[in-house]
C-alpha cells in the first residue's frame, strides 16, 4: 500500500513539473480602466533568451469586445532600447461565420493565444493596439509567453 502511494504521488509531481518544463517567460499585464487606450503600450523586459524560442502573445478579452479581430502591433528592442523589428498583426478573436469566441475561457471571460512571428533577439517587447478608437473595451489583459521550441 505504500510502494503504491508513493508511486501515485512521484508520478503526479513529474507530471506537474513536465507541463511547465517548456516555459521560459511568461507575465500578463492588466489594463486597469478596463479600457486599451491608443496611446497605451503594454511593455515586458524579458532580456536576453537563448534561440531558438517561439513568442506568444496572450489576450484575456469578453463579450464586451466590439470587434472581431484586434490588430496589434509589436515592437521588439534590444538591450540599448533601439528598435529591432516592428510588426502589424492581426489576431481573430471571435469567429467571421458564427461569432463565437475563439480561444480558451468560460462565461463571458475568454483568452486567445497567438504565435508572434519574431526573426530577431530582442530584449524588450512592447505592444500597442491599432484599432483606431481612442478607447478599447473589452480586452482585460495582455501577456506574453516564451516557450522552448
Amino acid at each position: 500500500m505504500n510502494q503504491r502511494f508513493v508511486g501515485i504521488i512521484i508520478a503526479l509531481v513529474s507530471l506537474i513539473t513536465s507541463c511547465n518544463g517548456d516555459r521560459i517567460y511568461e507575465e500578463y499585464q492588466g489594463l486597469k480602466t478596463g479600457n486599451w487606450d491608443v496611446a497605451d503600450t503594454v511593455s515586458f523586459e524579458v532580456n536576453q533568451l537563448s534561440i531558438p524560442n517561439r513568442t506568444l502573445i496572450g489576450i484575456k478579452y469578453n463579450k464586451d469586445y466590439e470587434f472581431r479581430n484586434l490588430y496589434l502591433r509589436y515592437i521588439l528592442k534590444d538591450s540599448l532600447d533601439q528598435t529591432v523589428e516592428s510588426k502589424l498583426l492581426d489576431i481573430p478573436l471571435f469567429d467571421s461565420k458564427n461569432g463565437k469566441p475563439l480561444g480558451e475561457g468560460y462565461g463571458s471571460t475568454f483568452t486567445k493565444y497567438d504565435t508572434l512571428p519574431i526573426e530577431n533577439q530582442y530584449y524588450s517587447i512592447h505592444l500597442l493596439q491599432y484599432m483606431r478608437v481612442e478607447k478599447l473595451s473589452g480586452i482585460e489583459t495582455v501577456g506574453v509567453k516564451v516557450v522552448k521550441k
